[in-house]
């Protein structure tokens, strides 16, 4: 398997020097300054400066202001779209090898413990996950990789892209990530993409590890070969396999989590009432109101569940 490459840039040096050369020439064409734009697009002039000069990773939401404001028809949005992003950031090594067998995949199925998959990130979802604990006096390194996840999305948020079969651990969608409207947002975005048809989206209660369920995060790879792939996460390393057994291993776990996990429309009906439970304003909820509703929640969920499908728990002794 090899490494996707951009056609030759010509001059540029990267792929955000080429969109800053493709914005300064619909710029120029549309007689405006980089002070015109700004004030028209509500940002500084230093901004649009970083950006013609692939010092900044543009922001989508900016993108289409610009195509709006030059009159170029969405030009400028498609060619963000199909620039590489990911290429602007150093990933470890085993991560790029991920991204590399995502880029080429026929099939994902994925099950989260943690947080929304990349895949489904909002922008502003994704942007609060990389500023924990980022130096925001500089952040032109978090602008970079929002970009990047971003830009893998296309392919899976196209209706004829690959399949994307997502189990997310109940916990991801209660857990707050930068503030209640940004996680209000980002439940909207997944009820809306879930309507895809080549993603299906389902959440797996509180409770399924008592029955069965990984301890980490784990995604199935499917290539156009047909061949598979398995990976998972720890702290600061991926783990790949594509050996038989260890595949039938995963893909039994996976199987199983998902008989466990509830159905679509009851994932939906969920994931809308945890939406609807955050306020407006975007202000959390009081601790002990949220704590009575998560415990209200996995009786309401084990109630639901009871009419699911039922994995036996292995007996003891003789």
């Amino acid at each position: 398997m090899s490494r996707r490459t951009l056609p030759a840039p010509g001059t540029t040096g990267s792929t955000a020097m080429l969109f800053g050369a493709e914005l300064r020439h619909a710029r120029e064409a549309a007689g405006f300054s980089q002070s015109d734009l700004a004030r028209l697009v509500h940002c500084d002039r230093s901004l649009i400066a970083r950006i013609e000069s692939g010092q900044r990773v543009p922001r989508r939401g900016c993108v289409d202001q610009c195509d709006e404001v030059l009159g170029t028809q969405g030009l400028l949005a498609r060619i963000w779209s199909r620039v590489d992003w990911s290429a602007e950031v150093e990933h470890p090594d085993w991560f790029r090898r991920f991204v590399e067998l995502e880029a080429d995949a026929v099939e994902l199925r994925k099950f989260q413990l943690q947080v929304v998959p990349g895949l489904l990130q909002t922008e502003r979802y994704a942007r609060a996950l990389f500023t924990r604990g980022a130096d925001t006096r500089d952040d032109r390194s978090v602008e970079e990789r929002v970009a990047a996840r971003l830009s893998r999305q296309h392919r899976f948020l196209d209706p004829r892209g690959p399949l994307l079969v997502v189990i997310l651990d109940e916990g991801v969608i209660h857990r707050v990530v930068g503030s209640a409207s940004v996680m209000a947002e980002q439940l909207a975005h997944l009820l809306a993409v879930a309507e895809q048809p080549n993603i299906a989206l389902q959440v797996a209660p509180f409770g399924h590890h008592e029955v069965i369920g990984p301890d980490t995060s784990m995604t199935l790879v499917r290539l156009p070969d047909r061949s598979e792939w398995a990976y998972s996460e720890c702290l600061d390393r991926g783990h790949f396999s594509n050996h038989p057994d260890a595949l039938a291993l995963h893909a039994r776990t996976y199987d199983l989590v998902r008989a466990n996990a509830l159905s679509v429309r009851q994932s939906n009906a969920l994931i809308t009432s945890v939406m609807e439970g955050f306020d407006r304003n975007g202000r959390p909820e009081p601790q002990h109101d949220s704590l009575a509703k998560e415990q209200s929640q996995r009786r309401q969920r084990r109630r639901l569940h009871r009419g699911g499908p039922r994995i036996p728990r292995p007996r003891t002794g003789t």
